[in-house]
C-alpha cells in the first residue's frame, strides 16, 4: 500500500473506524498513537465528535426503522455515564 495519507490523517480515520465499529480496544490503540504522532488532545476530540456525529445517523434510522415495525416511535435510551467514569471505591474515574 503506498502511503497518501500522512501517519496523523491515518490515526484520525483510524479513530473514526473504531468509534464507528464500537470497539473499546482499538479506540485505546488509537488515541495513543494519535498522540504519539502529534495529535493534539482538542485534534483527537474533533475527531471523536465528528465521527460520534456521522454515527449516529444510521442508528437513529435503525431506531426509525423499529418503530415503524411496532407502529410507533421508538424513543432513544437514557444514557447514563460510561462505567469507567463512574466511581467506586474499587475504581478511579476515567475523565
Amino acid at each position: 500500500m503506498s502511503a497518501l495519507l500522512n501517519p496523523r490523517e491515518r490515526e484520525l480515520v483510524a479513530i473514526g473506524a473504531a468509534l464507528a465499529s464500537n470497539c473499546v480496544p482499538c479506540i485505546e490503540y488509537h488515541i495513543q498513537a494519535a498522540r504519539k504522532v502529534g495529535l493534539s488532545d482538542a485534534e483527537i476530540e474533533e475527531a471523536i465528535q465528528y465521527a460520534d456525529k456521522i454515527r449516529r445517523v444510521p442508528a437513529a434510522k435503525v431506531l426509525e426503522a423499529a418503530g415503524c415495525q411496532l407502529g410507533k416511535p421508538v424513543d432513544e435510551p437514557k444514557t447514563e455515564p460510561a462505567a469507567c467514569c463512574a466511581e467506586t471505591p474499587t475504581t478511579k474515574p476515567c475523565c
